[in-house]
């Protein structure tokens, strides 16, 4: 036990070592945990004996990853995309197997070696893909439905080749045609099944599961369900990944589906990670440098195979080329049940452990490639094939009438074309810049300043002299982005004004860490409107309510951050730490406090706030430093839910 322990500490280490290096080199995450696999694997460090028993824990992290998939594709959906996934899927998968199989034919191997390693090769990472664009936010574009139609099939035709390999050396043990029909007759009567639980048994559970109010319990039965319906399509010969995704694919129409993604995303991270760690550990540094002619070789011509076939099986599906291309540099790469399928080669001597090894090789390399390939997919397919919305967005004639002295919008949705009418009225100067080519070029048609771009790329900003303008506007509310796109602008204009417009209030003070000159949150904004309303209707004069409103702005919101929890207040993992509760304490005689003035208290040193003393019929708002308290006071506080806990317990009891 203790050298076990003491292996997976040392691999922990590695691995958030490797990440945080990689992060300060603006790689992603998923190169990092490749690189700690290849460290703490048998050709450096070798720290486990058989690191082939960690990959348990690995694919129930790809089950959890298709999970959070099928959440994205309500059954609606995938039947929308079924000329895709049975269509494009099918000749993308069939076509690479047999022209690679054709190609290894040719070098010598028999055929049946031929056709498993055409079927290694037709295979692309599920995870590492669906992960990437996942975080890149671009999931839900065309190029990404394609991509994911294409794994999806793959998914599917694992179980084929897993049901082969074993027969190949021993064709008499049965008829192939039949275990084909079984494994088909399995596939279609588990399928059902999840699909009927999935309709009619999940939403009942899942709501009587939230009517309970108990966090453990709502995370629990996500776990449980998702390793249930993984456990249930495994047993049937199927993937682990299949009854993940079909059981998110159903549940992504209820009500629940932000909370279970929301519940079901810190275990799908840790184990994904270390699900390609144990990739990384896979590569043979040695086979790597005796064959590495052959594995760089072999390594390019499978992704420029993979890149034309994809592209031209999509042709045949009236694709558009653009997305085609893009879609065909996301899925080029060799899969992860690529090296389920070589291990089980070797262990039914369909393949030798040296081919093996050279296939895993080139797949783990790929795999490697495969993050820079699903970022830049775009900007190759824009070599290939520009793309005719964007092509026809004309950028440099909107960038020839702004000089200087405008105004910058990044974002052009409804919030951002709102506030370009309103600059319009006082004839201010404006340039917005939008990702988005069908609304940019709608834009441009109607002579509006919009230019087609991602406003967190340095090139962008200059091209809009961002040097030049006297302000800038965030529209959006995607608060990773934002914070990304005010350090590049700080990054060129240090003074300018940027003003930031976000939903979510509790990320105000990371925008104004990132170096926002003001944060607009949506929800106190209303409360002042609301307010300023209730003032004017109440006979409260003009500077009056102006000086109000000029001052909560001023102080950042202040009298409007904090509220009273209640049942129906739902809290995530993302705002559980940032937002303020409001708590009441009632003051009795023996409560520490009692005699004490506001000042000795010092609540402030736990970050928590007070509000207001209700004292009988009296309520003082935002009580002086030296008054004090006394018994049957109510003291009213307000700050984040661990630390107005702490502050009530020093209040009551002195600690």
């Amino acid at each position: 036990m203790p050298n076990e322990f003491i292996s997976v500490l040392s691999l922990l280490v590695v691995a958030v070592i490797s990440t945080w290096c990689f992060k300060r080199i603006n790689l992603p995450p998923i190169l990092a945990y490749l690189f700690a696999g290849i460290i703490v694997g048998p050709s450096v460090l070798s720290l486990f004996d058989h690191p082939e028993q960690m990959h348990v824990l690995a694919e129930i992290g790809i089950a959890f990853l298709l999970f959070t998939l099928g959440l994205e594709f309500s059954l609606p959906k995938l039947q929308a995309m079924r000329h895709l996934v049975f269509g494009l899927g099918m000749s993308q998968m069939v076509i690479t197997t047999l022209l690679a199989s054709g190609v290894t034919y040719l070098f010598g191997f028999s055929t049946s070696a031929a056709l498993v390693i055409g079927g290694i090769i037709g295979l692309s990472s599920t995870a590492i893909v669906i992960k990437q664009t996942t975080e890149m936010g671009t999931l839900n574009t065309p190029r990404s439905q394609l991509a994911v139609s294409i794994l999806l099939f793959q998914d599917l035709a694992v179980v084929p080749f897993l049901i082969f390999i074993p027969l190949i050396n021993n064709p008499a043990e049965s008829s192939f045609t039949m275990l084909m029909l079984i494994a088909l007759l399995k596939g279609i009567v588990v399928i059902t099944t999840l699909l009927l639980i999935g309709k009619w048994v999940l939403p009942k559970l899942f709501r009587e599961i939230a009517n309970t109010r108990t966090d453990e319990l709502f995370v629990l039965t996500t776990i449980t369900v998702v390793l249930m319906a993984s456990g249930l399509t495994y047993a049937m010969g199927l993937s682990l990944a299949l009854g993940a995704f079909i059981a998110g694919m159903m549940l992504g129409e209820s009500q629940y589906k932000y909370q279970l993604e929301s519940d079901i995303r810190p275990f799908q991270d840790i184990l994904m990670g270390l699900f390609f760690v144990t990739v990384g550990m896979q590569l043979d540094l040695p086979i790597v440098w005796e064959y590495a002619f052959i594995i760089i070789a072999g390594l390019i011509a499978m992704l420029a195979l993979k890149v034309l076939i994809v592209r031209f099986s999509a042709w045949a599906f009236k694709t558009n080329d653009n997305d085609a291309w893009a879609a065909a540099f996301k899925v080029c790469q060799m899969g992860e049940f690529s090296f389920i399928l070589a291990s089980l080669a070797v262990t039914h001597s369909v393949l030798d452990s040296k081919t093996a090894s050279i296939l895993v090789s080139i797949g783990i390399l790929s795999m490697i490639c495969t993050p820079y390939l699903v970022a830049n997919s775009v900007r190759f397919a824009n070599v290939f094939a520009p793309d005719k919305t964007a092509g026809s967005i004309n950028n440099a004639q909107v960038l020839e009438q702004i000089r200087s002295g405008h105004v910058i919008i990044l974002g052009y949705g409804r919030v951002g074309q709102s506030t370009a009418r309103m600059l319009d009225m006082e004839n201010i100067k404006y340039i917005a810049v939008d990702i988005d080519p069908i609304r940019v070029q709608e834009s441009q048609t109607a002579n509006e300043p919009v230019i087609y771009g991602d406003v967190s790329d340095k090139s962008i900003l200059q091209s809009v002299n961002i040097d030049e303008a006297v302000s800038v506007i965030v529209t959006f509310d995607h608060i990773p982005k934002a914070t990304q796109c005010i350090d590049c602008i700080r990054g060129f204009n240090s003074d300018i004004p940027i003003i930031v417009r976000t939903r979510k209030d509790y990320a105000m003070d990371a925008l104004y860490n990132s170096g926002a000159t003001q944060v607009v949150p949506e929800l106190q904004e209303g409360v002042l409107m609301l307010v300023s309303q209730v003032y004017h209707y109440s006979g409260v004069p003009l500077a009056k309510i102006l000086k109000r409103i000029r001052n909560e702005r001023k102080g950042h919101y202040d009298h409007l951050h904090g509220f009273y929890p209640g049942e129906t207040t739902e809290v995530s993992y993302e705002s559980v730490d940032k937002l303020r509760f409001m708590h009441a304490i009632n003051i009795n005689r023996s409560a520490w406090a009692v005699g004490k003035t506001v000042g000795q208290c010092d609540l402030l040193k736990y970050g928590v706030q007070v509000r207001k003393i209700k004292r009988g019929h009296d309520v003082i708002i935002d009580p002086p430093m030296q008054e004090v308290l006394c018994d049957d006071d109510i003291l009213v506080i307000s700050g984040k839910p661990q630390r107005v806990e702490r502050a009530e317990r020093f209040i009551l009891d002195g600690h």
